[in-house]
């Protein structure tokens, strides 16, 4: 099981010129292979700002899928920041350059070619969409904007770089009638016995599923861990004349 972080670069999603789609698409498919989603940030066009992020990313290590930025226009600098925090230049990869000049002929010169200029030392991510590659080095991954390019794309480099980690198991318990304050002494004791899973408290006015005042309770992680706490969690909640959302006690998506 890896952590990734999730970078979406482009201005126009920062203006609202496009509405972002990577986010929930890209954490599906981590969440099926058994891996978490750290972080995701959306960034700008600006390389000081491109660099600075890579420079930490890679400062702490980070699994990094980075979606927009990597095309042949002016304002493409994904590629470029990310050959300047490692400290490499900017190189045709041959791969790369094949493919495109398989793909548009002669018309891979003079600006299409430079989509295969990629950090030194990097290898290729396949685009079945149309053969322009992605770049792979140093645990970052830079993918097109494009969620019809970036999606199998993403499936790809979780298949060939990453083993599939065991999926975490969660269960929800929803109370009725509940205010978060009161339950901080029954959170604490949960949070205290089972450390290794993740725990979080959602409360709510009601909703379309619950129109009461309710808070959902959920754990997850290892399977057994996860029933056990919330078996824990509804006999303690039931002790002090809670009441729950049936079916309490069953898996959520």
């Amino acid at each position: 099981m890896a952590q990734f972080t999730v970078l979406i670069i482009g201005d126009e999603i920062l203006s609202g010129r496009r509405v972002d789609q990577h986010f929930a698409a890209i954490l599906q498919r981590l969440q099926s292979r058994g891996h978490t989603l750290s972080s995701v940030h959306y960034l700008p066009d600006d390389p000081a700002t491109l660099i600075a992020h890579f420079q930490r990313t890679l400062a702490e290590k980070r699994h990094v899928i980075s979606c927009g930025g990597i095309g042949a226009t002016p304002d493409d600098f994904t590629r470029a920041a990310l050959a300047s925090a490692l400290n490499v230049p900017l190189q045709l990869q041959p791969q790369a350059a094949a493919l495109i000049e398989q793909r548009f002929g002669d018309d891979a010169y003079p600006h299409r070619i430079k989509m295969a200029e990629f950090p030194q030392g990097a290898s290729i991510i396949p685009n079945p969409v149309n053969q322009v590659a992605g770049a792979a080095i140093a645990q970052h991954y830079l993918l097109p904007g494009f969620p019809t390019m970036a999606w199998p794309m993403v499936e790809w480099l979780l298949d060939q770089y990453y083993t599939a980690g065991t999926m975490a198991t969660r269960r929800s318990l929803t109370v009725l009638d509940a205010k978060e304050g009161d339950l901080i002494d029954v959170m604490q004791a949960v949070v205290d016995q089972w450390p290794q899973l993740t725990f979080s408290s959602l409360p709510s006015f009601g909703n379309p599923h619950c129109q009461q005042a309710h808070i959902e309770f959920s754990v997850q992680g290892d399977t057994h861990d996860s029933q056990t706490a919330i078996d824990f969690l509804q006999q303690q909640l039931s002790q002090l004349g809670y009441l729950f959302l049936e079916p309490a006690n069953m898996p959520s998506d």
